[in-house]
């Protein structure tokens, strides 16, 4: 049986689709996948060995200037690819209208969300045979339903993502190594400067090391501030997400904040921490076997603002994250690692 996904974006997103994936391939090991991503995460299906075709779709990059003559070639030339195979089932994972044109241009019978469950209601009528899936829970779980009923299986109780670690060669560091991904996107997401210095030492004085990665100015430069008079803490040079993939995988621990590299060390199955205090981990934050949210319980949380609202003259800002002090992230983790949890 070969089935096509349709779920092209973002990097949390496609994460969220792969325990489906693992799903059926326990469960009807007969399924060969094709995935319909954006050609920035072309990479992460390919990490699953069920999926054995990855087609790129450069829409982000199209539609921006889609009168260029090159752009409009390599879109039809990705129609082609796209058309070029007979699928038994047609996937689309996402639910948005975008997803379902691509949805509408594969070739077999076409399933997704019906309008009832799907973020855009209108993308319900590019399926042949919409499904209903609740409302009101996580994305992981529900992409598992999703497929749980397409395919016809029943539903595994364990979540798993499916992927080896080990297809990354260990980075050569001796020792136990924490890694901390301490870049975000707002401003109200960054887990305060002083605390993952404060973690820092906690980790170094039990004689593990520490690594930053960092992907732009602002977090090179934060990445350098944390590490300043600290032997243990290493700033990484600056990777594509393969290459440090391979510092996630064989971390000893991650600490982590609402980002998309989050996903990945859910994903990898390796022990974390997530922080939350802006943001809602409800229904889109990270999820797996080894991971644990640690949130804010102010009473302002999550207020979803790229902006503190409640901002006041304490050090520790943005005020939510005094919920989730270094001492509660460092005992917890200690805790996994040691068997205690």
């Amino acid at each position: 049986m070969k089935v096509l996904i349709v779920k092209t974006s973002s990097l949390g997103d496609v994460f969220h689709t792969l325990p489906a994936i693992e799903d059926a391939y326990r469960q009807r090991p007969d399924i060969e996948f094709h995935w319909l991503v954006e050609e920035a995460f072309a990479d992460i299906p390919a990490w699953h060995p069920a999926v054995t075709k990855v087609i790129p779709v450069g829409w982000r990059r199209w539609r921006k200037q889609l009168w260029r003559k090159e752009h409009r070639q390599q879109l039809a030339a990705f129609v082609r690819e796209l058309r070029a195979e007979q699928y038994d089932a047609v996937i689309d994972a996402q639910g948005l209208i975008k997803s379902a044109l691509f949805t509408r241009l594969a070739r077999g019978p076409r399933y997704g969300l019906d309008k009832h469950s799907c973020r855009e209601p209108l993308a319900a009528q590019a399926y042949q045979h919409p499904q209903a899936v609740a409302k009101g829970q996580h994305a992981i779980p529900r992409v598992r339903q999703l497929l749980s009923q397409v395919l016809d299986y029943a539903l595994p109780p364990k979540l798993s993502y499916g992927i080896d670690r080990k297809r990354w060669q260990r980075p050569d560091i001796p020792g136990a190594y924490w890694l901390f991904l301490h870049g975000t996107t707002w401003e109200t997401k960054l887990w305060p400067e002083a605390y993952w210095c404060e973690l820092a030492d906690k980790v170094t004085a039990c004689g593990a090391s520490v690594v930053l990665p960092w992907g732009n100015d602002e977090e090179f430069a934060r990445a350098q501030r944390i590490a300043s008079g600290r032997d243990k803490v290493q700033v990484l040079p600056k990777m594509g997400l393969n290459e440090l993939n391979a510092y996630l995988a064989h971390a000893t621990a991650v600490v982590g904040v609402d980002t998309g590299l989050s996903h990945v060390v859910a994903a990898l199955e390796v022990p974390a921490v997530a922080i939350y205090g802006a943001t809602d981990a409800d229904l889109t934050g990270v999820l797996g076997p080894q991971v644990t949210v640690m949130r804010s319980q102010r009473h302002c949380a999550p207020c979803l603002s790229k902006q503190c609202l409640q901002a006041d003259d304490d050090a520790i800002q943005p005020p939510c994250y005094r919920d989730v002090p270094p001492q509660r992230v460092f005992e917890h983790l200690q805790a996994q690692l040691t068997g205690g949890l």
